[in-house]
């Protein structure tokens, strides 16, 4: 799926966006936790979670600050990214995976995007880059993981 977060001109609308992005990959998360058959797997995508929900949360505070109303849940996109999860589980580990590292191709390009905007104060750029950085290396790891399965 590509993604067109990151290239909102307005920065209220690129905060709810992003907001929407992270619940969508949280729920990713959680279906991809729950059908992975090695627990070890499990264990790592879980700390991905976690960073995930601290995206979330940072969003969420550069929400308030902004005077945007942040979503609470995900938009119609989660039912792709968890609905993908679900169909590869029919194939077994590896193919979860790579569903999973194709959610993070566009989690990758819109904090990229993101960290671009020329609205965005000095303090959100570095969250935006330190998010691509994180998603950067879960994109890393689910293919890398993929491959050896």
């Amino acid at each position: 799926m590509v993604t067109t977060v990151g290239n909102e001109s307005e920065f209220g609308k690129l905060i709810k966006d992003l907001i929407y992005l992270e619940h969508d990959a949280i729920a990713a998360y959680e279906s991809t936790i729950d059908r992975l058959d090695d627990k070890l797997l499990s264990t790592e995508v879980e700390t991905f979670r976690q960073d995930h929900l601290q995206h979330l949360a940072t969003l969420n505070e550069i929400a308030l600050e902004a005077g945007v109303e942040a979503p609470t849940k995900g938009d119609m996109k989660q039912m792709l990214t968890t609905g993908k999860v679900a169909l590869a589980d029919l194939f077994g580990d590896s193919t979860i995976l790579k569903a999973m590292k194709t959610n993070e191709d566009d989690t990758v390009t819109a904090y990229e995007r993101a960290s671009q905007h020329e609205d965005a104060l000095p303090e959100t750029k570095a969250f935006f880059m330190k998010a691509h950085q994180d998603e950067l290396r879960h994109r890393a790891w689910f293919e890398t993981t993929a491959k050896t399965l």
